[in-house]
């Protein structure tokens, strides 16, 4: 073969081979969410086993070590000083009984408490046992126990707890102790009977950890239950029990220890399309005192990732009285400001149709938190376009006024304005958009896949004047950067 005839099968070859994609460097993929929690690599979904002991915040989760789809369930675990910064550890549940299928005897969604009692008699010195319920897929509900903070777990030589029954479809066990009846008590959902119309959440009480009761059932309910007492902020005599379904739905009643006594219709606590497996972390510290709920963006798209899904960020709840009735209430934790980086602000402007009014022109990003207040005046609808450039138009969240909504994302919630004003937090990460609407009242969380490299951000209005009483602008800090 001569030089030329080299040179041209060389040439052949090389427009032959697709061209290599860019590497991406480990937690600073294009879609890696810098502030919200996500493994390292391969498939996680519903948050486990929240529970804080020795000043960490455990966090487990329906992790699959074999890939990026669902399947083959085990609880992955991290832990964190500070709802932010999470250190990995090595997965705390493998299935049981030597199980290799894919569903039969897998590690699904529970709970975890601290014994601290030691009722189970597994202590060792002065460190408390940590004690985890899980659903073993088709095998019943079990325990798993660690006797050193959480690095090492062994399953209970006394399983199941709660044997099998094959006609009620039992799972995602969410125990805590119930402090005026002196039990601990186990939210389970299942169905009571035959009909699918019994689905819902059944209430087992304990006194050794191990040997439960069936106490009552309440229906309507579908996975992942949660059972939180609350003091109502602005009624400080008066607590309300508040029962979750695995949307984040959620009845506001009473609890005696054994039934749920509801008080409200069911309402939404997030109207986007990707807010799931809601859970609160257990023994939070009475020096505390906050309610925390953290869940799996259900449905997010992160392709050519290492790792397929992502939490959402850690919140605050709150149950308050309004003239309409009781409410939860749900904020980002304070724990966000450790992440604040270069700050925008303004205070007491003007914004008139058209984009040369643009006053966020100078901010760019693709993380950010947005914190603003705005007055009506005479604008018809007013909103954000998040990730946008000359060639997207990003996304947009936009107001509109007449029918007192807010949208984003072919989502929409109802919004009125509290004295012709609205108040927007807005949590924007590579992966996914958090607006936290009139101090909480209103929650929409929605995973997206922007355009790569857009980052520009502009506030309009059509129609007429929107007044800024003050917006805050922050870049965020990774998570990841130590």
């Amino acid at each position: 073969m001569n030089f030329l005839s080299t040179a041209l099968l060389s040439i052949a070859l090389l427009i032959g081979v697709p061209a290599q994609k860019k590497e991406q460097k480990l937690y600073d993929e294009l879609y890696r969410p810098q502030f919200h929690f996500t493994p390292e690599k391969n498939w996680h979904n519903d948050p486990n086993g929240l529970v804080f002991y020795d000043n960490e915040y455990h966090m487990f989760y329906q992790h699959n070590p074999k890939g990026n789809e669902w399947g083959y369930m085990h609880w992955g675990h991290t832990v964190s000083t500070d709802l932010l910064h999470w250190q990995p550890l090595p997965i705390a549940l493998y299935p049981d009984e030597g199980s290799t299928d894919k569903e039969k005897c897998t590690a699904y969604s529970g709970s975890a408490i601290v014994d601290e009692n030691n009722l189970l008699g597994k202590q060792n010195g002065n460190t408390k046992t940590l004690v985890a319920f899980y659903t073993s897929q088709h095998c019943g509900q079990r325990i798993a126990y660690s006797t050193n903070k959480g690095r090492t777990w062994e399953k209970y030589e006394g399983n199941p707890i709660i044997p099998l029954d094959e006609n009620d479809d039992a799972r995602d066990p969410k125990v805590f102790w119930h402090e005026e009846s002196g039990k601990w008590v186990m939210a389970l959902y299942r169905k009571s009977g035959t009909d699918e119309g019994t689905k819902g959440v059944s209430f087992y009480t304990s006194a050794n950890l191990v040997n439960w009761e069936w106490q009552s059932h309440i229906p309507g309910f579908y996975e992942c239950p949660d059972l939180v007492k609350f003091q109502v902020t602005n009624r400080p005599d008066e607590t309300k029990w508040v029962l979750f379904d695995g949307d984040g739905s959620y009845i506001i009643g009473g609890f005696d220890g054994q039934s749920f006594t509801p008080e409200t219709a069911k309402m939404k606590s997030d109207w986007g399309k990707n807010y799931y497996a809601t859970q609160t972390w257990s023994n939070i510290p009475d020096s505390d005192g906050r309610v925390i709920q953290i869940a799996w963006m259900r449905g997010g798209k992160f392709p050519d990732m290492p790792f397929n899904g992502q939490m959402s960020f850690p919140c605050e709840l709150s149950v308050t009285k309004f003239d309409y009735g009781y409410q939860l209430i749900r904020k980002p934790v304070s724990e966000i400001e450790k992440l604040h980086g270069k700050h925008y602000s303004w205070e007491n402007k003007n914004v008139f149709p058209g984009l040369n009014d643009n006053k966020l022109k100078k901010v760019s990003g693709d993380c950010l938190h947005i914190i603003g207040e705005f007055d009506l005046k005479t604008t018809d609808n007013f909103g954000f376009m998040l990730r946008n450039d000359n060639k997207s138009t990003g996304t947009e969240i936009l107001y509109n006024v007449k029918r007192e909504t807010l949208s984003v994302l072919g989502c929409t919630v109802p919004l009125p304005p509290v004295d012709n004003k609205i108040k927007l937090e807005i949590l924007l990460d590579r992966a996914s958009i958090e607006i936290f609407a009139n101090d909480g009242k209103k929650v929409i969380s929605n995973c997206f896949t922007p355009t790569e490299k857009a980052t520009d951000v502009v506030l309009f209005t059509n129609g007429g004047e929107l007044g800024i009483d003050k917006i805050d602008v922050y870049e965020m800090n990774s998570i990841w950067e130590k």
